[in-house]
């Protein structure tokens, strides 16, 4: 006898009919959509087991490559005396050694050293007739005490030879004061010659020629001077300054140099340099950002030679590049490493936008508790 199977509809089937019906039987989860599951999975599984992974905290900022000595900066060579301009001996891109001449200022009044000159021996006659006079009051005014101590003289010449000397010495002060003021304006006039203040290189030349009429004080090349002791200064946020301190160290990406940073893992970065904190600025920037200065590091010979590519160190451990690559002004941008924090710790604490921790306050605080 033949099974039925009654339905809703309230319909018989058979079940030869029903053993024809093999839909159900082919259906199945794809394959597909299978691996993806199992990828899922094991992406969850490998992304929670990383939040445990230790991880560096930083804090950036940008800026540019300056000097500590504010001598090694790009500066102004001035007019020291106002005329016009003689003669040119640089020109762009030319280097000078210390004591080069640069330029010489020639007076508008080409007779002006020889009078200033006839006003310096004038002056120097004044003294030597000056002091010759004060010599002789002198001896009279000693004879007269002494003849007033003898009787043989009053008392109103001995006065008057006293009001010689020092009316003569008055003098005498006049024609040295006078000397002075010739000696220090021709002296002046010598400066005329402007000279390179240190080995350098001419960046540019003001323009002017012999028509050209310059005050004192006025700028007229730009000089750079050579073998400067670079730095770098970037800005921090305000958030984050407090575990900024001198000592910190850096991790530097200049610009133009091929580099790969990975924030939290500075030893897997490449082209990256190594700094050192020395200095942080005690106030804001209007901007609420605090100025960072950070040198370089000193060489030494434990230097990671066994990561030098191509002549080039893998993380700047040994230096910074060469100025041909990073000159002053160039931009760059620091990571300050911080402390060493769980990777989940991390992503919360941005994610909150808390400030990183300090391990020096952590420790305090738990030893008085």
């Amino acid at each position: 006898m033949k099974r039925s199977t009654q339905f809703s509809f309230g319909k018989p089937y058979q079940s030869d009919q029903l053993d024809s019906l093999q839909a159900l039987h082919a259906i199945g989860i794809p394959s597909v959509l299978r691996v993806s599951c199992w990828i899922i999975l094991f992406a969850l599984a490998v992304s929670v087991a990383g939040l445990w992974l230790p991880w560096v905290q930083t804090t950036s900022g940008s800026g540019q490559v300056t000097t500590l000595n504010p001598s090694d900066r790009v500066q102004s060579i001035s007019a020291l005396v106002t005329g016009r301009i003689a003669e040119w001996y640089v020109q762009d891109a030319d280097f000078v050694r210390a004591g080069d001449p640069i330029i010489r200022i020639q007076d508008i009044d080409d007779q002006l050293v020889v009078r200033l000159q006839s006003q310096l021996d004038d002056a120097q006659r004044k003294i030597d007739a000056a002091q010759e006079a004060v010599t002789t009051a002198e001896i009279d005014y000693g004879r007269q005490r002494e003849l007033l101590a003898e009787g043989l003289a009053s008392q109103l010449a001995f006065e008057q030879a006293r009001i010689k000397v020092q009316q003569l010495t008055v003098s005498l002060e006049e024609a040295k004061s006078e000397f002075n003021q010739a000696e220090t304006a021709l002296s002046r006039q010598g400066s005329q010659l402007v000279v390179a203040p240190r080995d350098g290189t001419i960046i540019h030349v003001e323009a002017g020629d012999t028509a050209t009429i310059v005050s004192a004080g006025q700028p007229l090349a730009t000089f750079m001077p050579a073998d400067t002791e670079r730095a770098v200064e970037i800005t921090i946020d305000g958030r984050d300054i407090g575990l900024v301190y001198p000592g910190r160290q850096v991790r530097l990406q200049f610009e133009g140099w091929p580099a790969f940073q990975f924030s939290g893992r500075p030893d897997l970065a490449v082209g990256t340099f190594k700094g050192e904190v020395v200095f942080v600025e005690p106030s804001a920037r209007l901007d609420g950002r605090f100025r960072v200065l950070v040198k370089p590091p000193e060489s030494s010979e434990d230097c990671l030679q066994s990561a030098v590519v191509n002549g080039l160190p893998r993380m700047g451990e040994c230096g910074w590049p060469p100025e041909s690559f990073v000159r002053l002004g160039a931009s760059v941008r620091g990571w300050v490493l911080l402390e060493t924090v769980p990777l989940g710790f991390e992503i919360w604490r941005r994610l909150n936008s808390f400030p990183p921790i300090n391990t020096a306050s952590v420790g305090v605080s738990g030893a008085g508790d």
